[in-house]
């Protein structure tokens, strides 16, 4: 009897462990990138012919700030599944 509540407190810390790892994990990036885009296009529109250096630019900024949440997609997965 025991030893299932722990199991259950075990699996249940597990599942918030993992899902405040992708909450908190998400919004940096999400932020980031909503940042980033905003700038990008307020630079097109002011100098419109610097557009397609901003874009390369920003792409670039994009897939680096991604990576964050990718990485706390693995941590996550980690938790879950291998812990």
């Amino acid at each position: 009897m025991n030893e299932a509540i722990a199991q259950a407190i075990a699996t249940a810390a597990k599942a918030l462990g993992a899902g405040l790892c992708m909450g908190i994990g998400a919004i940096g990036p999400a932020l980031g990138e909503g940042n980033a885009v905003g700038k990008a296009l307020e630079g097109m529109a002011r100098q419109p012919e610097q557009a397609g250096t901003l874009r390369t630019n920003m792409i670039m900024g994009c897939a680096i700030t991604e990576t964050t949440g990718i990485y706390s997609l693995l941590i996550a997965f980690l938790i879950l599944f291998v812990l």
